[in-house]
């Protein structure tokens, strides 16, 4: 069982540095400038540079990761940082073919035109065919939308060997439920527009690494490309964390529960969680994750029964994304995902969970 950061020392962590007469709450600089007499160094300098709201968020950050970190204005923006910071002409690298589409439109339409040579392979035969001769290894687990796992510990012993770094896609389970970089992950990102701010209210992404030197890389990615957050989103992300583990200890112990009932439902023809026994990443998810998440998929037998369930159910919010205080779900075809036409991914939010198995079953019972 992986164990989980202290959310109680992280909650205090600006308090217990605070002076006298300080505000408890942080406030918000909005500021491209600063007053900078003299010789700049050791302070603010430029608002594409530094920040002091930036700085807290990621204290607050490095502290659930337990290792230096750096926001991005999109999860995106900091695969993209991770990415471009530690490839360069020649590179080959190998990410999955059924992980989040636009890491491999990044990965297809800018990073091959630079000569850097990509590899595809699914999650569930991720290890086969070995890793010598990449230079990065990027993985999701669970994948997205799929939910399928890979052992992270291992790939990372083999990557290594190989003389590559991998980089770990942490969205869907957060620091509090999966610790790729305590597993020898060499970088994780993830993105914090997802459960980590968790009011559908910003977009934002970190990076989180041990390696002084891939860090250093990736800041000056952000410092020069430009690729910055915005003080109040950064401002929104910082209070987003504070009820971190109160929203995810609900989401997930919820999506638990429905779960259970879901795979009972004649109208599912297929369900994915981590959670339950019959799940194929079960025995993985219970050595490697503190829990098993707030994502679940089910499959229903047709295109427009999984577009009436969604759109019948009054507790789920029709739309993409996840990880919010609303339960949403979407149906992934849409997208382009290879998946079936009926496959549903269904994000449970922090509603009662009786109240929300009784909307969904509800509108699975519409469908007959």
């Amino acid at each position: 069982m992986a164990r989980t950061p202290k959310t109680g020392e992280m909650l205090h962590l600006r308090g217990n540095a605070l002076s006298k007469g300080e505000p408890v709450a942080l406030p918000l600089t909005q500021s491209s400038m600063f007053h900078l007499p003299g010789a700049p160094d050791g302070h603010p300098t430029y608002g594409r540079v530094d920040n002091p709201t930036w700085t807290q968020v990621e204290h607050v950050l490095a502290h659930l990761e337990d290792a230096p970190c750096l926001i991005f204005p999109s999860g995106m923006g900091a695969i993209s940082a991770a990415l471009f910071a530690t490839v360069r002409a020649g590179s080959r690298i190998l990410i999955p073919s059924d992980g989040y589409y636009v890491t491999r439109l990044l990965a297809d339409r800018f990073l091959a035109p630079l000569g850097v040579s990509v590899e595809e392979r699914p999650t569930t035969a991720f290890a086969q065919g070995g890793f010598d001769g990449f230079d990065v290894v990027f993985v999701e687990s669970p994948s997205n939308p799929g939910l399928d796992m890979i052992d992270l510990a291992q790939v990372a012993r083999d990557v290594r060997a190989a003389g590559g770094i991998t980089i770990a896609d942490n969205t869907t389970l957060t620091p509090l439920g999966q610790r790729p970089l305590d597993l020898g992950i060499d970088i994780v990102v993830a993105s914090d527009t997802k459960a980590m701010g968790g009011h559908s209210d910003l977009l934002m992404g970190h990076v989180a690494s041990r390696d002084a030197q891939i860090m250093e890389r990736i800041e000056e990615w952000r410092r020069v490309s430009g690729a910055i957050p915005g003080p109040h989103e950064a401002w929104l992300l910082h209070r987003g964390l504070e009820t971190l583990d109160v929203r995810f200890d609900r989401m997930c112990s919820s999506a638990q529960v429905l779960a259970e009932r879901l795979a009972d439902h004649p109208a599912v023809t297929q369900i994915r969680y981590p959670g339950l026994p019959t799940d194929p990443s079960h025995d993985l998810a219970r050595e490697q994750t503190a829990r098993f998440g707030f994502l679940l998929t089910i499959t229903l037998a047709l295109e427009d029964q999984a577009e009436r369930f969604i759109n019948g159910c009054p507790l789920l919010r029709p739309a993409t994304s996840f990880g919010g205080v609303h339960s949403s779900a979407e149906r992934r075809a849409r997208w382009g995902d290879q998946v079936d036409p009926g496959f549903v991914r269904l994000s449970v939010g922090c509603e009662p969970v009786d109240e929300l198995w009784q909307a969904l079953n509800d509108s699975l019972n519409a469908l007959a």
